[in-house]
């Protein structure tokens, strides 16, 4: 299910996705960064290692890809594509 609509606060460091079931998630910057669904950060968490995210870390692009987003970070990271399911999972 995608979303209505995706808006990016650089001031309160979140994404908002309103969903068609009414419901709205809001979503910390740093949180996205350290639950990034990229080969290497799942590589990490799967050995039980949390990515170190420095709570400052803004999301400075939100680029469509379809199924879901590209989210690049204030750190350089770009290689995650958050797919619509797993952004409405971690909104929950």
């Amino acid at each position: 299910m995608n979303p209505l609509s995706v808006g990016n606060s650089q001031s309160a460091r979140t994404l908002r996705l309103s969903w068609p079931d009414g419901r709205e998630s809001l979503l910390r910057h740093a949180d996205l960064r350290r639950q990034c669904p990229c080969s290497q950060c799942r590589a990490f968490r799967l050995r039980g290692v949390t990515p170190l995210v420095d709570d400052r870390v803004r999301l400075i692009e939100v680029n469509p890809q379809g199924y879901g987003v590209q989210l690049v970070f204030s750190d350089g990271h770009q290689r995650g594509i958050y797919p619509w399911a797993y952004l409405a999972q971690l909104g929950s």
